[in-house]
This record gives structure tokens, C-alpha cells and sequence, in this order.
């Protein structure tokens, strides 16, 4: 064997691997609009259970207490009952708020330059002008859709007006906290933040105001849940629709998520006023 035997050269480095493929805007905003169903459902299913198990206990316990027997499992069912006007508000602040909070941490959280530029915006006179203004067009625009409507027959009542009739009567302080507080800040941080902002990000404002503001409309009147007509929904549809977009537009126009907080406020306590007071739906 030779001295001189040549060395065995090192293996070749493996070539750097490439960089993920970044996925198209559009099917983000589904995959967002996916995930957030996905978890609305999950986390209603969840609540629903919580208070089944919940009521099922109550019924037992008070039933042991007063007739010392087991009951028969219709009378069960018929004990447990439906959750009350409460219970289905509290339901539909965990579920929603919570595909709200999970899409938004998960998925568009916001950095800090965008936090900087929202509490220099709220700084801004302008930004306060255009909220009242787009809270007032809202208002007037719906009230407008509505009188036309009623000019052809139509008059739908919203899903949501049974269950804020029953809460306004027996829980009103926390009917206002839910409607015009809670509600409004985890809507527009789902709605507006992740799935608008999604789009708007990449350049496509527009396609991101349509598709968003048709999620909104279908999540608050839900076709084979309403009660209403075809043409009854889709005045609905048209309101909530276009609530939806005016409240994008009023993001992108302040730059600043809170002015399309404020105004969703704003609407929802316009109208739990007329349904007190007026006896508006």
C-alpha cells in the first residue's frame, strides 16, 4: 500500500433547500374563513354540551331532593329543556369570540408598526368624523332598505330579534355590554382584521370587502336557520352585507380597527334603543 494514497474527498453539501411556497391571498382567506368555522362549530358544540351536562345535574339533584327517585329519561329531556336567552348569548360570545381571538393570534396577528399606526389614527379628528358618518349612512341606509322592502310586502324579522326581545326583558345590562361592546370588537377583529385585512394586504381590497362582507350577511342570517322568505333574507342579506362593507371601507379609509369598532357600536345601540322604545325589529 502506497504512502501517498490519496485522501477520500468529504461528501457534497445538499443543496439549500428552498423557501416554502407562500400561499396565494385567496386561499388564505379561505383557509382563515375555514378554520373560523371550523372552530365557531366546534366551540358552539362545546358550550351546548357544557350546558346540557350543566342543566342534567341541576334537574337530578332537584329531583332527588323532591321526589328521591330516578327519573325516566323523557322526563329528563323534557326537565333539561333549551338554553334561555342567556345561556345562547353566552354560547355565541365563547364561540364566536373565540374563532375570533384563535384566527387573530393564529393567523393575523398584528405587528408593531400596525400598532403604532392605529394610535396615531385615533389621534386624528378625521378619524372620528368618518365613524360618525359611516355609523349614521349606516342607519339611515338600512332604515331606507327597509321602507322599500315594506313597499313590496316584504318584511322579515332577523334570527337574532327573539333572543334579544327575551334578554332586553329579563338581562338588559348585560344585553347592552354583549351588543354594544362584546360583539362589535370580536366581529370586526374577525371580519375586518383577519379576513378583510387578509386580502387588503395583498393588494386586493376590493375582492377582500365582497368576500368578507358576504361571510358577515350569511353568518348572521343563515339560509335553512331563518325563518324568513328568499326575498326576506336577501334583504337582510343586502343590510348586513353592506354594513359589512362599509365598516371595511371605514377601516382602510382610517386605518385604524377601532373607528369600525366604534361604529358597529354605534349601530347596535341605535337599534336596541328602537327595540326598546320604538319596538323596532
Amino acid at each position: 500500500m502506497s504512502a501517498s494514497a490519496p485522501v477520500s474527498a468529504p461528501p457534497p453539501v445538499p443543496p439549500a433547500s428552498a423557501a416554502p411556497r407562500a400561499v396565494p391571498p385567496l386561499a388564505g382567506f379561505f383557509i382563515d374563513l375555514g378554520i373560523a368555522a371550523v372552530a365557531l362549530i366546534g366551540l358552539s358544540m362545546v358550550t351546548g354540551l357544557f350546558w346540557g351536562f350543566y342543566r342534567a345535574i341541576v334537574v337530578g339533584y332537584a329531583n332527588a331532593e323532591a321526589n328521591g327517585g330516578a327519573m325516566t329519561a323523557a322526563a329528563a329531556t323534557t326537565a333539561v329543556g333549551q338554553p334561555g336567552a342567556l345561556a345562547q348569548i353566552l354560547m355565541a360570545l365563547i364561540a364566536t369570540g373565540g374563532a375570533a381571538l384563535l384566527l387573530y393570534f393564529w393567523r393575523r396577528p398584528a405587528n408593531a408598526a400596525e400598532r403604532l399606526a392605529s394610535r396615531q389614527a385615533l389621534r386624528r379628528p378625521s378619524t372620528w368624523g368618518w365613524t360618525l358618518l359611516v355609523a349614521t349612512l349606516i342607519v339611515l341606509g338600512s332604515n331606507g332598505i327597509a321602507f322599500l322592502a315594506r313597499q313590496f310586502g316584504i318584511e322579515p324579522v332577523p334570527t337574532n330579534v327573539e333572543l334579544m326581545q327575551s334578554a332586553i326583558a329579563r338581562f338588559p345590562l348585560f344585553l347592552v355590554l354583549f351588543a354594544v361592546v362584546l360583539a362589535p370588537a370580536y366581529e370586526e377583529l374577525l371580519f375586518r382584521r383577519v379576513l378583510f385585512g387578509r386580502l387588503w394586504q395583498a393588494g386586493r381590497p376590493w375582492l377582500g370587502l365582497i368576500l368578507s362582507s358576504l361571510a358577515f350577511a350569511l353568518v348572521h342570517e343563515v339560509p335553512g336557520v331563518s325563518k324568513n322568505s328568499w326575498m326576506g333574507m336577501a334583504q337582510l342579506w343586502l343590510v348586513y352585507g353592506g354594513m359589512g362593507a362599509a365598516f371595511c371601507w371605514l377601516y382602510r379609509r382610517t386605518g385604524t380597527l377601532w373607528a369600525a369598532i366604534v361604529a358597529h357600536a354605534l349601530n347596535n345601540a341605535v337599534a336596541l334603543a328602537a327595540m326598546v322604545f320604538l319596538g323596532s325589529t
